[in-house]
């Protein structure tokens, strides 16, 4: 009784422990993008759910590698019948077996051999299947990562936008005081300024919802208010540090690197091997069997059993089998041909992903360089045109386009940098290197 009790204790413990909430992390002060990537390595979904697939399949070589070593059984029976079927002299009423048998296979057509390397090649897809579901989860942390500095920097050049608004209606609020402007400039100068919140408030909503996309990608489950309304200070900056990639080097690092191709090659390994496995059944198998045996004797006592040692070989030969082995036998060659034919179109869907990477990268590149150039000619407008307008020969409108070619250019200029940060990150990604913090 007091092992059910400890049995039952120890359940109910295991109940209370499932029914409480899974502990989350606490939500970081600071948070960069290298902190970022190591978090989700380790609680990323889609990454965990990989690694369980590893495991699944380790479960699987664990049961086919079984069929090459000696499975060792136990079997026992007791029956009480009528004395008028006993098959025993004198008639008794009850019998009893009990058996340790030991069984090897010897020869299977090459079968056990095939299937076991079927399996391992199919385990070794699964780990290039974790690698290439990692760098897919890397570059969507890192990718939403930008985002939200993206939507950051909106955020300040449109609070920079709304602040030069409000003084330009602070200082057409005195000129109309002092009777050098018509209430009309003053309208206008309001007019923009609320137009200018717009932005802002989108600029705002974006960051909510970049930080959003990035909790889920970091895998980063929170169950509390606490954690739920608090978000961390995103340490980090969208520079630009032009970077070249040639074409022909991309495209063999990327025939070469990419995981997603060596794990088809090694499907369609595993494909061929299952040829063998299904041929395997044209051919007899050959076992051999060892044991002990113990029987009901001549009388009803268990002492008077007879017991003793058996050991031979058993084979099986299905000589017809109304063709079943020949349908498994096109299945496993067209399985193969398919794995094949999936290996080249991947292939041809990675040229055509790094080009386009590439392509992406080169206009990325040079509108980044392009909005340097046009951020320092609109601040040097937006001074002419305040001089002007204070010197009386600019008119208001020269002042507010001004203003909005400048806010343009910054908002341009940080999208662009953006945009390059995004396509060199995509452009490894698609070669087959690393993510560039995870590689140092």
């Amino acid at each position: 009784m007091k092992s059910y009790r400890l049995i039952f204790s120890l359940l109910a413990v295991a109940s209370s422990a499932l029914a409480q909430p899974a502990p989350t992390q606490p939500v970081p002060e600071t948070l960069d993008l290298p902190t970022a990537l190591r978090f989700a390595l380790d609680n990323n979904f889609t990454i965990r759910q990989a690694r369980e697939r590893i495991k699944q399949q380790d479960g699987v070589v664990v049961e086919v590698k079984a069929k090459s070593i000696p499975n060792v059984s136990a079997n026992g029976a007791y029956q009480y019948n009528g004395k008028e079927i006993s098959s025993y002299a004198p008639p008794s009423d009850r019998a009893w077996t009990l058996s340790l048998t030991a069984t090897q296979a010897i020869y299977a057509g090459g079968g056990v051999r095939s299937s076991i390397k079927s399996t391992e090649l199919t385990r070794d897809a699964a780990m290039l299947e974790l690698k290439g579901v990692v760098n897919d989860s890397l570059l969507e942390v890192r990718t939403r990562f930008y985002d939200v500095l993206l939507a950051r920097e909106k955020i300040k050049v449109q609070e920079s936008n709304v602040d030069l608004l409000k003084q330009q209606l602070k200082n057409v609020t005195d000129r109309f005081d002092a009777g050098t402007v018509s209430a009309f400039e003053k309208l206008r100068a309001e007019v923009a300024l609320a137009n200018a919140q717009v932005p802002l408030i989108s600029a705002r909503n974006a960051y909510r919802l970049g930080t959003e996309a990035l909790r889920q990608a970091l895998g980063f489950a929170t169950n509390t208010q606490e954690r739920m309304r608090k978000v961390p200070d995103f340490v980090g900056s969208l520079d630009f540090a032009p970077v070249n990639f040639e074409l022909q080097a991309s495209l063999d690092s990327a025939r070469a690197s990419r995981p997603e191709l060596a794990r088809l090659a090694k499907l369609s390994d595993a494909r061929e091997s299952g040829i063998t496995t299904a041929r395997s059944n044209y051919y007899p198998n050959l076992s051999a069997v060892g044991g002990w045996q113990l029987r009901k004797g001549g009388t009803d006592k268990f002492g008077d059993s007879r017991d003793g040692f058996l050991i031979g070989l058993q084979s099986q030969w299905n000589i017809f089998d109304g063709s079943v082995t020949s349908g498994r036998v096109a299945q496993a060659r067209s399985a193969l041909e398919q794995s094949r034919l999936n290996l080249g179109e991947a292939t041809l869907a990675v040229d055509v992903e790094v080009r386009r990477a590439l392509s992406s990268l080169q206009e990325a590149t040079e509108l980044a360089d392009a909005s340097q150039k046009v951020i320092a000619q609109a601040e040097e407008s937006l001074r002419l045109a305040n001089a002007r307008y204070s010197a009386g020969t600019a008119t208001q409108l020269d002042v507010l386009q001004s203003q909005v070619d400048l806010t343009t250019a910054r908002t341009n200029q940080i999208q662009a940098y953006y945009s390059y940060n995004v396509a060199v990150a995509r452009v490894r990604k698609a070669i087959g290197l690393p993510d560039a913090l995870m590689a140092n």
